[in-house]
């Protein structure tokens, strides 16, 4: 009787002891998970840059540096905007990437004012907010990523368009993108302060005109404005399809040496109308770099580090950050012409 005894004993310790091993098991794995998720080394950030709209040359290279930056840096970059520049369909866009619970939204807006509830709503979920390319409403972001000074620019660009007239008075007309785009307005306002104070002598033939960011649509103005004004002597165009529009029906017209053409637009795209001369000056920056410093900054942003005043940026350079410690400066404009614009490949 005593053996079967010592044999239930055994079995039931080697029972106890097999339950306690898996249990070790299953609290050490248990930890293990907790170790890792805490840590987060599985976990990317996830940034969201959102432009006016997708398919143009400019917006096309932005998105080039904002992948670019996202693979250098190791987060995940979301670049998604509407096919037109449309204010309702940039909301739609930033309602779909809240749900997706991304860190960082950064936007180009359209329409500030209508990007504001969404903006709100997404900084109500947790989601760093910023703009990039054009100011969102100055009370719903945290940091606002510019090219450049929005008046300088302006002033540059008449400065261009009076040295290349030749004269510092004439009839001049006025080429924007969408009425709405706060950076195009700022630079419109940049331009006419610097017409008023110090070429008293251009007369502004009519106010602003849109084209709606599409070439063909400036082409078409821009003929209908050379109709209607003869004497017409300079144009001034802001949003990069805008000056290629314009330099397009002065080329059409063969009006090359009548109406000097100046405005914001890529080399490549410019490089044919610089060749014959339809288009004078075409002014920028490098788009890829705005894309690549857009993620660089929104990463800094959701990591909590400080962004300061001179600080180095890869690829970039020193940036300047305004006392109000939100708004970022990329740097001066490069001025693109017949003899330079074949040494940039954008």
């Amino acid at each position: 009787m005593k053996k079967p005894f010592y044999l239930f004993v055994a079995s039931l310790v080697a029972i106890l002891v097999l339950a306690g091993c898996v249990s070790d098991q299953n609290v050490s794995s248990s930890d293990s998970e907790g170790e890792n998720n805490e840590s987060g080394e599985d976990e990317k950030l996830t940034i969201a840059v959102v432009p006016k709209l997708v398919g143009i040359p400019y917006f096309n290279a932005s998105e080039q540096g904002a992948i670019d930056a996202g693979e250098e840096l190791g987060v995940e970059v979301i670049y998604k905007g509407p096919t037109e520049a449309d204010a309702a369909q940039q909301v739609k866009v930033i309602e779909d990437l809240i749900s997706q619970d991304v860190d960082v939204i950064a936007v180009a807006p359209n329409d500030p004012a209508s990007l504001t509830p969404v903006l709100k709503k997404a900084k109500e979920e947790g989601i760093h907010v910023m703009d990039w390319d054009t100011p969102a409403d100055k009370e719903v972001v945290e940091l606002s990523v510019h090219q450049i000074d929005d008046e300088q620019y302006g002033r540059h660009v008449t400065d261009l368009l009076v040295e290349n007239m030749g004269k510092e008075e004439g009839k001049i007309g006025l080429l924007t993108g969408g009425l709405s785009a706060a950076n195009l307005n700022a630079w419109i306002e940049g331009a006419k302060m610097q017409a008023k104070e110090e070429y008293p002598g251009l007369e502004f033939v009519i106010d602003k005109i849109a084209t709606d960011e599409k070439q063909q649509v400036a082409y078409q103005k821009t003929l209908n404005l050379i109709k209607s004004y003869p004497e017409l002597e300079g144009i001034m165009a802001f949003s990069t399809p805008a000056p290629l529009g314009a330099a397009q029906a002065v080329q059409e017209q063969g009006m090359q040496d009548d109406i000097s053409v100046v405005g914001t637009a890529l080399p490549t795209d410019s490089k044919p109308f610089l060749d014959d001369g339809s288009l004078d000056v075409a002014t920028l920056w490098e788009p890829d770099k705005l894309g690549f410093l857009t993620v660089y900054l929104a990463k800094q942003l959701a990591e909590g580090n400080e962004i300061e005043d001179g600080m180095e940026v890869p690829n970039i350079g020193e940036v300047e950050v305004w006392d109000d410690n939100k708004t970022v400066i990329m740097g001066p404009p490069t001025d693109f012409t017949k003899e330079n614009a074949g040494d940039y490949d954008f």
